[in-house]
């Protein structure tokens, strides 16, 4: 099932299939922070966006495979909130919710992977995987021996 149907308070509400794709990371939480909140340097690790991610106003464009989309972050905070939304060149606008956490002296950093509407299971699967990979390369970036800055 793609989606639920229900109504609360005479709204229909639709809720999507979700995964949580977490690492743990060697790494005090707001060094992982303070790396993964510069959107500059997300091509290092985040093949999923899209490549060539260029300031533009208030958000940042970025070039897909469909045509170039628009990537909009929170703000900088003390709470580890990365989320950010990517708006597709079709319109469909995407929420990505990702978390660094402290886990102990080191790290987790999660990221909420949602069933797109018009995604069968194979590319939900594909899309978890991506973002698991995406996570990985998070990861060995920062526990290397020699981390950017």
């Amino acid at each position: 099932m793609r989606w639920r149907p229900c109504r609360r308070r005479g709204r229909e509400m639709t809720t999507f299939r979700a995964q949580t794709i977490s690492v743990t990371i060697e790494r005090p939480w707001r060094d992982v922070y303070g790396f993964a909140a510069d959107p500059l340097q997300m091509h290092l690790w985040a093949t999923g966006l899209g490549t060539g991610l260029v300031a533009d106003r208030d958000a940042y464009r970025v070039d897909t495979p469909d045509g170039p989309a628009h990537v909009r972050f929170v703000a900088r905070n003390d709470l580890g909130v990365l989320d950010h939304v990517v708006t597709l060149a079709s319109g469909q606008e995407v929420s990505v919710p990702l978390r660094v956490i402290a886990n102990g002296s080191g790290s987790e950093v999660s990221m909420v992977v949602f069933r797109r509407p018009d995604a069968d299971d194979e590319a939900f699967a594909a899309d978890a995987d991506w973002v698991r990979r995406d996570l990985l390369a998070l990861k060995s970036l920062l526990e290397a021996d020699r981390p950017p800055a």
